[in-house]
């Protein structure tokens, strides 16, 4: 896990002990860890806006005040973060963006692109558009996958992958394999397989298994029926039962347009608390 380059997404509220964790997991790895400030500008003022070309949009001084300021207790933020990552001694930098949300997935996009995995923020959850923002970022915009409820104390030694053949499982696994080849044991769950040469095959997740046992891997591969359950509900309670703490699965299965952005399996898996998820595209 050496010499990679871990991305932080973060804003300015994200508590100090969440980036301690972060600091000192990727210090202890010898990781590069890049922490991306990502803060809502100012709104501008409904009032401001004219109409071209009978109007013209009026900037009223309070708010340019206004965005200086938050320019200002951003850059305060990210001095504070960068004595944190000094204090342990962690190899990283820091940097922030203060834009409208639907411009956030490009500056983390750009980020991604030079990293090799990301991690968001817990408190981000608590601004859902910035946080589906910054997701789109890393799945469409990037080659890469990232974590939610990241495991900071321990690496993951019991891996639970929600395999179905789809393209977006492969990108999330082949983004995670530095994790499965350090785990202990790796459990392929097939839920509601299609078994036809078409889809998932005639034995599902053996193909997979192979190729992961070819890395080193302890694999074992099972097969669930849903029962016409939530999808999500079936990954966690068999993840539970198996005794895993990491998830890895593919984000948007299904044609992206036929779920609303961060619909879906892949909203509820993100929503959830209870256990570390690894997802990619």
């Amino acid at each position: 896990m050496s010499s990679r380059t871990l991305l932080f997404v973060m804003n300015s509220t994200t508590p100090d002990t969440e980036i301690s964790n972060m600091a000192e997991m990727t210090g202890r790895d010898g990781t590069h860890l890049t922490c991306l400030l990502v803060d809502p500008t100012p709104t501008l003022p409904a009032y401001a806006y004219g109409i071209p070309p009978y109007g013209a949009v009026n900037i009223p001084d309070d708010w340019q005040l206004e965005v200086q300021q938050a320019h200002n207790a951003q850059k305060t933020r990210m001095n504070e973060v960068e004595q944190l990552l000094a204090h342990h001694g962690t190899s990283g930098q820091v940097m922030g963006t203060l834009t409208a949300s639907l411009h956030v997935k490009h500056q983390v996009a750009r980020c991604a692109r030079v990293s090799d995995e990301a991690v968001i923020a817990n408190n981000l959850r608590d601004t859902p558009q910035l946080l589906r923002e910054a997701i789109s970022g890393v799945l469409f915009y990037s080659p890469i996958g990232f974590q939610v409820n990241a495991n900071t104390a321990n690496k993951p030694s019991r891996i639970f992958i929600a395999w179905d053949s789809s393209p977006p499982a492969s990108a999330a696994v082949h983004a995670a394999l530095p994790y499965l080849k350090h785990a202990q044991e790796v459990v392929i769950g097939c839920i509601d397989p299609v078994m036809t040469a078409e889809h998932d095959g005639q034995d599902p997740g053996a193909d997979l298994a192979a190729w992961l046992s070819h890395h080193g891997c302890t694999v074992t591969v099972s097969q669930y029926p849903s029962g016409e359950r939530e999808i999500s509900d079936c990954i966690q309670d068999h993840a539970r039962e198996t005794g895993a703490d990491l998830i890895v699965m593919g984000a948007y299965a299904r044609a992206r347009m036929i779920q609303t952005i961060l619909g879906g399996t892949t909203r509820s898996m993100v929503e959830q608390t209870k256990v570390p998820v690894f997802l990619a595209h």
